[in-house]
């Protein structure tokens, strides 16, 4: 029979790999956490509306790579392909408004039907970051700075750089939309067939192409920073003196936009070389209008999200997995009673594994191939005795101890 293979655009997560997510899951919680944001967790599936409008009806999620299926009552389900709109629909169901603001992070698998390359994968997994409540500017420089800490957390800020822009309020995206489909009008034969189909419903689009052609036509295009409104402005110049102050490196990059259409006001992303085609590997901005395509309620939020597995690209990180004490016995006669001393070792936060199969030799190659620093032998005379045959395999030295003694060991060791 031929062997199973995973599902294109999926992977197993082998321990050295998950140990590098494991880190960055646990840093950015701890960055988090001492900024005052709760965890908050929300369904892998929700009905599928719930995504479809805020997404965007011209947005590569909602047109390509969505996961959509029914369930048994015919629901129309779909996996979440982002955090930030379950978030903003559990503080909705849940009525949280009256506790504004509200500070939240979350971890876990997102799903995407897209081509598999370098860094995305169609099942990948993202730690996100969202402020609720603050229609300031203050509350954008803060969830920048938390990304920062983050990346600095993890040692990989200095291969990184941030890029920011306005998207500009209603009004100004409104009267910079009018121009640039204007200018795009002209180059329509030019343009490539998704950037054809964009420009009817959302030009803004066009500027985030990867197309060669359309990137050329772009050159030459109307700025949005042209097109913002006095409160935009200053609203944009706020945030970049917040940043300023706080120290923290960016460039302004007008070509900058959020693919999806709830975002106003302030975008940004943490950008790289080392990953590919994917450059971005942080990725957020403020989203005002969010709340009210999903609901009758209205109010600001601004968050971000990393992509883990493009983090573990950059992750110089060692793993290590050692066993402190290796048990072998001389025989699988001795097997019940090695059992009883490796529970005793576990119940002593003693790092142990029990080496079966082989010869006495081969059970000691392993644990020297397992890197144990000891290695525990019973045979017939240990059991006679009570005692355990304790082996330094760094030193080679070798002693017949209690179990007890042997605990004091190791644990002055393991310091």
């Amino acid at each position: 029979m031929k062997n199973f293979q995973t599902v294109r655009g999926v992977k197993d997560l082998l321990p050295n790999e998950l140990s590098k997510m494991r880190f960055i899951e646990q840093q950015a919680s701890i960055v988090c956490k001492n900024a005052c944001y709760e965890e908050i967790s929300t369904p892998i599936f929700e009905f599928a509306k719930l995504f479809e409008k805020p997404l965007g009806e011209t947005s590569d999620i909602v047109t390509k790579e969505n996961y959509v299926f029914q369930d048994r009552s015919n629901n129309t389900l779909m996996l979440r392909p982002e955090g930030t709109t379950g978030v903003v629909r559990a503080v909705i169901n849940e009525s949280l408004l009256q506790d504004f603001p509200k500070r939240y992070f979350y971890y876990g698998p997102m799903f995407r039907y897209e081509r598999p390359q370098k860094g995305r994968l169609r099942q990948f997994h993202q730690f996100g970051a969202e402020l609720l409540g603050v229609q300031d500017y203050f509350a954008d420089i803060e969830i920048i700075y938390l990304a920062k800490c983050f990346l600095k957390n993890i040692n990989i800020l200095s291969q990184t750089s941030l890029k920011i822009n306005s998207l500009g309020d209603n009004d100004s995206r409104g009267n910079y939309k009018r121009e640039l489909k204007s200018f795009l009008e002209k180059y329509k034969n030019d343009l490539s067939p998704e950037s054809k189909i964009r420009l009817q419903k959302n030009p803004l689009r066009i500027l985030d192409s990867k197309n060669k052609k359309d990137i050329e036509i772009l050159s030459s295009a109307p700025k949005f920073q042209n097109f913002l409104n006095k409160s935009s402005l200053d609203f944009f110049n706020s945030v970049c003196e917040g940043l300023d102050k706080l120290k923290v490196n960016f460039e302004i990059d007008q070509t900058l936009v959020r693919g999806l259409d709830y975002y106003s006001h302030t975008a940004f992303e943490f950008k790289t070389n080392i990953v590919g085609s994917q450059d971005a590997v942080l990725a957020g901005g403020r989203y005002d209008d969010l709340s009210r395509l999903i609901s009758r309620q209205m109010f600001p939020g601004v968050g971000w999200a990393a992509g883990i597995e493009r983090l573990t690209i950059m992750l110089d990180y060692k793993y290590s997995f050692v066993p402190m004490v290796g048990l072998i016995g001389h025989s699988n006669l001795h097997y019940h009673v090695l059992l009883d001393y490796y529970k005793r070792f576990l119940e002593n936060k003693i790092n142990s594994q029990i080496i079966y199969n082989g010869t006495l030799s081969k059970k000691f190659k392993k644990a020297n191939k397992l890197k144990c620093l000891f290695v525990v032998v019973l045979g017939e005379n240990e059991i006679e005795n009570g005692i355990l045959q304790l082996k330094n395999l760094k030193t080679g030295q070798q002693q017949q101890l209690n179990f007890e003694d042997a605990i004091k060991i190791i644990k002055k060791k393991n310091v």
